[in-house]
């Protein structure tokens, strides 16, 4: 079986090929994508080169990890049937390109692929384009649910995964502030505030969440915490962060990491969405078809006014 994919041969270097697929196993699932996300974080990185080595890291590969499609195939141990709709963290079923063989970092950016069936999750089918959302809503909740974890007062970046971040606070009672630079960006809140820092006097947040990835703002966030305070990191950072150590004395501050989801966070996230008190809609902001894949990752990390760029499999073979 074949397929097409978005194939990252190098920095800045992109395509849609054709590319083999490993056969499926009897606790295995085909998967036709109909949309898959692009995403700003990490598949950036690896499309602008600036991503630090890690193991399994390297070119070619099929990036992608926001994908949402229908099961058209379904081994017997793969707790999954035919028709079903899914989500889908990536895939890694790729045959080499030639010689060369093809990673699948993540894998999702392709019109089938070959998964087992417990790494995917069963979607309602009205959901469309924005169930490819589904793992950057979970990592939101990840961000919010960690260990003692107090609900974001202040969240920084007003990116789908800040407004994600900020929807599930609202959702869980809390009242939020957003800072946003960017006036492209401020607009869009359900039931919180969104202010440009220099607007906002506060210095007694007991939790903020940055969701920006800047490398250079936790002297900032520290002068903006009560004593005992709280900073998650919920983006991702390509160069090492420092902060000024006296401030963060003084306050006796926290900083906590969030890692990316689990399986609990995608089983408590999906169960909001199906309730109605976690909304998808308004962050899909940019679609283009799978053939245009140059240009929509192009716009993707070029345009601010690009929240979350959708690629639609549906014309492709």
């Amino acid at each position: 079986m074949q397929t097409s994919a978005v194939i990252l041969a190098g920095p800045r270097s992109i395509r849609v090929d054709r590319l083999g697929l490993n056969d499926p196993g009897p606790a295995d699932v085909v998967v036709r994508i109909d949309h898959s996300g692009i995403s700003t974080g990490t598949e950036k990185l690896f499309w602008s080169g600036e991503m630090p080595p890690f193991p399994g890291m390297g070119y070619p590969l099929v990036p992608g990890y926001e994908a949402a499609g229908e099961v058209i195939e379904a081994g017997p141990d793969s707790g999954l049937r035919p028709g079903e709709r899914v989500f889908v963290p990536g895939a890694n079923c790729f045959r080499p390109l030639g010689d060369t063989p093809v990673r699948g970092l993540f894998g999702g950016a392709a019109r089938h692929v070959v998964t087992p069936g417990a790494r995917v999750t069963r979607i309602d089918a009205g959901l469309g384009a924005e169930g490819a959302l589904l793992a950057l809503a979970a990592t939101a909740r990840h961000a919010i649910a960690g260990f003692g974890a107090a609900l974001p007062e202040l969240i920084v970046g007003h990116g789908v995964l800040g407004r994600l971040i900020a929807r599930l606070t609202v959702a869980a009672g809390g009242n939020p502030t957003v800072w946003e630079v960017n006036p492209d960006r401020q607009g869009g809140a359900q039931g919180y505030t969104v202010i440009h820092p220099d607007a906002d006097p506060r210095r007694d947040y007991r939790a903020i969440h940055d969701a920006s990835g800047a490398k250079d703002l936790l002297d900032t966030l520290i002068g903006r915490i009560a004593r005992g305070g709280e900073i998650v990191l919920a983006g991702f950072y390509t160069e090492p962060l420092r902060f000024t150590f006296p401030p963060a004395f003084m306050r006796e501050a926290r900083i906590r990491i969030a890692a990316e989801w689990d399986a609990s966070d995608m089983t408590a996230t999906r169960a909001l969405i199906e309730a109605g008190s976690l909304s998808l809609a308004g962050l899909v902001t940019h679609r283009r078809p799978a053939a245009e894949a140059p240009e929509a990752y192009a716009t993707a990390f070029g345009d601010p006014a690009c929240l979350k760029m959708i690629l639609d499999w549906e014309a492709t073979a």
